[in-house]
């Protein structure tokens, strides 16, 4: 049998010019495939360490602080879009919520509110233990870059306090019922 017959076919089953269009379009396919899903990929196969961060959602209202109660967020995945992501509110707690205000002799002093609370979320994730870029879905978790705090049935915006990856031991004034 030849390797090429007379009609041009390769072992007589495939032109090959039709081989190399072929070939070229599972190489285009490839490439985009790796663009596209490469850090899914990555992200699957990579160890994983335990990342946490601590959400503060500032002079929350009285009505956010009893549905947070009613809710019992504890337990439930975050969500981003239609998705559940693998992130889970671990705790959550308030704290008083304390406003600098001007006396009647012009001091300022530190003063709580009697109606706002903050709202504390402690926030579990995985993470690759080299990221250069930690995330929960599509949020970036720094200390001082503002978070949606979103599972099935409750969702408020807070800002990050706290991050730590590769176990949870926040320093002394972040530690759950420490403050106020």
């Amino acid at each position: 049998m030849k390797l090429v017959n007379e009609k041009g076919k390769l072992f007589g089953i495939i032109n090959i010019v039709d081989l190399m269009v072929l070939l070229l379009i599972i190489a285009v396919v490839a490439v985009v495939a790796t663009k596209i899903g490469g850090s899914a990929v990555t992200d699957a196969i990579s160890q994983k360490v335990d990342c946490y961060m601590q959400v503060r959602v500032i002079g929350a209202h009285p009505s956010l602080v009893i549905e947070a109660e009613n809710q019992n967020p504890i337990g439930k995945k975050l969500v981003a879009g239609n998705m559940y992501l693998d992130a889970t509110i671990e705790d959550y707690w308030f704290e008083n919520y304390e406003v600098q205000v001007v006396t009647d002799d012009g001091r300022i002093v530190t003063a709580r509110d009697p109606d706002k609370m903050d709202i504390i979320f402690l926030i579990k994730t995985q993470v690759a233990p080299d990221t250069p870029s930690p995330k929960i879905g599509s949020q970036e978790l720094r200390a001082g870059r503002t978070y949606l705090v979103k599972c099935q049935t409750f969702e408020i915006g807070g800002t990050i306090r706290y991050v730590e990856i590769g176990g949870y031991n926040p320093p002394a004034e972040f530690e759950k019922g420490s403050a106020n």
